[in-house]
């Protein structure tokens, strides 16, 4: 990462709660990313933007919007969402993006105050995708323990895959993650 970029990553994280519900910061063996939500649990809707660096100065950017609600999956209690996730890439010689469709729900437990496993799944077939990318696939998973009252550490695995069109494909990132959740 060029040393110029870590300037506005701090001052970006640093006015995050002005405007922000959530900020986490996530770490993959190649990759880290950031990611600001800017509407709790408790709206009706969940608007927020990402950025992640991999490895070999490849760059990835989200926008999320999803309509959100608290419901139950059995008896525990459950926030789901669901919307679309645009997603847009750079690398060395190629670059492409989507507007994948899909969604989260994140599940607490209640008999371990504090825990929470979380899942998203977002795809974008050929018609939604444009530069080099012919489809999209984007899944994340964790577990997340609250620590405290206003921050949680989570470990899961998060997969971003584009297809080119009958060359193959490219993980955009893949791998273990680890990380931590600050709400404001």
């Amino acid at each position: 990462m060029k040393a110029y970029r870590i300037p506005l990553i701090v001052l970006s994280l640093a006015a995050a709660p002005a405007y922000a519900a959530d900020a986490d910061l996530s770490l993959t063996n190649d990759s880290v990313k950031g990611q600001v939500n800017f509407f709790d649990t408790n709206s009706d809707i969940q608007v927020g933007t990402g950025y992640t660096y991999h490895e070999g100065s490849r760059h990835i950017g989200n926008v999320d919007f999803h309509a959100q609600g608290r419901t139950a999956i059995g008896n525990l209690p459950t926030t789901a969402g669901i919307g679309v996730r645009a997603i847009g890439w750079d690398d060395d010689r190629l670059d492409g993006g989507a507007v994948a469709l899909g969604g989260f729900a994140t599940v607490n437990v209640p008999d371990v105050p504090g825990l929470s496993f979380t899942g998203g799944l977002h795809y974008a077939p050929s018609i939604l995708s444009f530069g080099d990318s012919d489809e999209l696939t984007s899944l994340e998973l964790r577990g997340s323990y609250r620590v405290i009252r206003n921050a949680e550490l989570f470990a899961g695995y998060r997969y971003l895959n584009t297809d080119f069109d009958g060359r193959g494909d490219l993980n955009l990132d893949e791998g273990v993650m680890a990380g931590m959740k600050i709400f404001f």
